[in-house]
């Protein structure tokens, strides 16, 4: 019998060195297993490499205003990429001290970094710190998408490992200051030197060069141009961590910070970022991709831009505790070329275009297709009408102040908004004709045919509104609202140039004497209704406020000779205002705009349209009678409330109210063609010139 100890597998017990040598071949078989599995599982899908010397650049867009003033220019500068042993050394040191100090000393991937950042995350609850090695972002900007997804964080690993292999780190940093994003379309150090600052990246000074890296970690938010109190804190930071580095010395830091760094005189113009953001998807959709640099010609004016700006920002200022958040604005002249268009309080903020992406309901700014399907159909503004309670199937409409004043002429319900009375023309002249009337001018958004529509339950965009109006200040004539006139390639080929007359545009959509009426009506709106705070002395103008139900949205579309303004005022989350009305803050911006802008515009009085029918006479009525009274009852619940509470107009003695009827055929009697004539006509104004009070860039920046 042996007396050795055997284990019950046979064999003899192994030593503390044979076990580990045992086991260690264990594990080391076992992890070459995992890892090839791994990298197989990983690595399938990974994009070629074989571009990477050849990467395509973002073609440029340089867009104009109307006087070739540049507005903005997006995707990539023409710049030739730059050596990094030609840049000052503070230039790459600011990139490396900010966004990755263990630059020279880890092999693509930081596993120190990670750990520090997974530690600072998990203190503060949130994402504050990244653990991305620069090699690791000029992957994901060469290669990868935005995908925050496990596979693409290791792809983007064993990707940073294998430029480590291929390059060096000199090479490395060369790439990534030549292909990073740096905002305001500059691709590289290169072509963002030349953006901001007008100079090559050779001449960048200390306080420059920590401005362009503080803006990679996210260019719209610390932007030089809007957010100037950002990026100048984002450019302390990377001072401070470049003192730290030893990379500048406390001098150089405390020197740096005293010197303004002053912005791009040329960049600094750009404005209008929602309108370039319209245009962008209205390039592709004239000329498709192309591989040039363009240039836009467009319809903006930049002067009236500017001053659409400052009336939104004054009027959210003053009215922001009344809930008044979010602001949109259209001007458009006769012919549909977009002069000016603000998409939001803040660019910055929040990039969606509520100018025209945005469906709001109307409220009694759709009052005017009702009006002019009305007189189309044969009433006219003396028609006398009843302001009483109606009912229409189960619905009850009442007006702003829950009152009815009686027996008043159509006129005056058009200028005090009364909503009985337009949902009750609405529905004698046929729901379908008024959705008929609004998309003949403009309206492209659904229009639901239920009675609430006539009081403004339709969504539509404040583009649509400005267009649809449009047809009004120019003589009836259709305008399609458009912000391009020519593009062309830099070298002078034109690859699209706008008609007159293009898709439409320019067909007479209203004729006389609906025409002469609505404006007509219209100009009592300012002059005595619900947008007298519209006013302006000396001109023609007409318009009409809208309010929704609580208070939700408020418009003011108002026009003159040949130039309309769409106004809208609200709330993203579509909560109610504190009583704000189309008369109140739409009102007040549009005023305030207008009264800037007309000075500059070569505006005419509202003109009188095509020729009168032969036989026309003011007032004309066709005989039959309807009275109001026998069909109006009830009152319900308030929707789309309007203005200003009107004073209760002197009621006559009860007359039979006349069902309107298309004139019948007269004998010939020429009459003098009318023209209505404003209380005060338009001084003479000047044509438009060409802005010499340009801004003259913005303040410079201290960090």
């Amino acid at each position: 019998m042996s007396h050795g100890h055997q284990s019950s597998g046979g064999t003899s017990r192994r030593s503390p060195m044979g076990r580990l040598v045992y086991w260690g071949g264990v594990l080391a078989i076992w992890g070459l297993i995992f890892a090839v599995v791994f990298f197989a599982v990983f690595a399938r899908g990974l994009p070629d490499t074989s571009s990477l010397d050849a990467i395509e650049r973002v073609p440029g867009i340089t867009y104009l205003d109307r006087n070739g003033v540049l507005i903005a220019a997006r995707g990539s500068e023409q710049s030739p990429p730059i050596e990094l042993d030609t840049l000052p050394d503070y230039v790459p040191a600011a990139f490396i001290a900010v966004e990755d100090r263990r630059f020279y000393h880890h092999p693509g991937f930081d596993p120190i970094g990670m750990v520090r950042a997974m530690v600072a995350n998990m203190r503060a609850g949130r994402v504050v710190q990244g653990g991305s090695t620069l090699t690791q972002q000029l992957v994901k900007n060469l290669f990868l998408t935005p995908d925050q997804t496990l596979r693409r964080k290791v792809q983007e690993i064993m990707l940073a490992v294998w430029l480590e292999l291929r390059f060096s780190k000199d090479e490395i940093l060369e790439l990534y200051l030549n292909r990073v994003y740096f905002g305001a379309g500059a691709y590289g150090i290169e072509a963002a030197a030349q953006r901001y600052f007008d100079k090559s990246a050779h001449e960048l000074t200390i306080g420059e060069a920590a401005l362009l890296a503080g803006l990679l970690k996210a260019p719209s938010r610390y932007s030089p141009l809007s957010e100037t109190e950002r990026a100048a804190g984002r450019a302390t930071v990377v001072l401070n961590e470049m003192e730290e580095a030893g990379v500048i010395t406390t001098a150089q830091r405390e020197a740096a910070v005293l010197e303004p760094v002053r912005v791009s005189r040329t960049l600094a113009t750009q404005h209008a970022q929602y309108f370039v953001d319209w245009l962008d998807q209205e390039v592709q959709a004239l000329i498709g991709e192309s591989s040039a640099d363009l240039v836009v010609e467009t319809t903006l004016d930049l002067t009236l831009q500017a001053q659409a700006e400052r009336a939104v920002r004054a009027i959210i200022a003053r009215d922001g505790e009344r809930g008044v958040e979010q602001a949109a604005l259209v001007a458009v002249d006769g012919e549909g070329r977009v002069r000016a268009m603000i998409g939001g309080a803040s660019y910055a903020d929040s990039q969606f275009n509520r100018a025209v992406d945005a469906r709001r309901q109307a409220g009694s700014a759709f009052k005017p297709f009702v009006y002019l399907a009305a007189m189309e159909a044969g009433y006219t503004p003396d028609t006398p009408v009843e302001d009483q309670a109606i009912t229409i199937g189960n619905w009850s409409p009442r007006n702003y102040d829950g009152t009815f004043r009686g027996r008043m002429t159509m006129a005056q319900a058009v200028a005090q908004s009364t909503n009985t009375v337009a949902a009750y023309v609405a529905d004698r002249v046929g729901r379908d004709r008024v959705a008929s009337a609004a998309r003949r001018l403009g309206i492209t958004s659904p229009i639901n045919t239920q009675p609430a529509m006539a009081l403004g339950a339709v969504e539509v965009s404040p583009l649509e509104m400005a267009q649809a109006y449009a047809a009004f200040s120019n003589g009836g004539r259709r305008a399609r609202a458009h912000g391009i006139t020519r593009i062309r390639t830099r070298d002078g080929q034109t690859l699209y140039e706008r008609r007159e007359g293009e898709a439409g545009a320019q067909q007479q959509v209203i004729n006389n004497p609906p025409l002469y009426y609505m404006n007509q009506m219209l100009r009592g709106v300012i002059t005595s209704g619900t947008a007298r705070a519209a006013a302006i002395e000396g001109y023609d103008l007409a318009g009409k406020t809208g309010t929704t139900s609580d208070y939700k949205d408020a418009w003011f579309v108002g026009y003159t000779g040949g130039f309309v303004t769409a106004v809208w005022v609200g709330r993203d989350d579509n909560t109610p205002m504190r009583r704000v009305t189309g008369g109140g803050a739409p009102a007040a911006i549009w005023r305030q705009f207008m009264a800037a802008a007309l000075p500059r515009l070569d505006v005419q009085r509202i003109p009188d349209g095509p020729a009168m029918p032969e036989g026309w006479q003011e007032g004309l009525q066709a005989p039959g009678q309807d009275p109001i009274g026998d069909i109006l009852d009830g009152i319900g619940g308030l929707f789309g409330g309007e203005g200003t509470p009107a004073q209760p107009q002197p009621q006559p003695e009860p007359v039979p109210v006349q069902e309107p009827a298309r004139p019948q055929p007269q004998q010939p009697q020429p009459q003098p063609q009318p023209r209505p004539a404003p209380a005060t006509p338009p001084p003479g104004t000047p044509s438009p010139q060409p802005s010499e009070q340009r801004d003259e860039g913005r303040e410079p920046i201290y960090f």
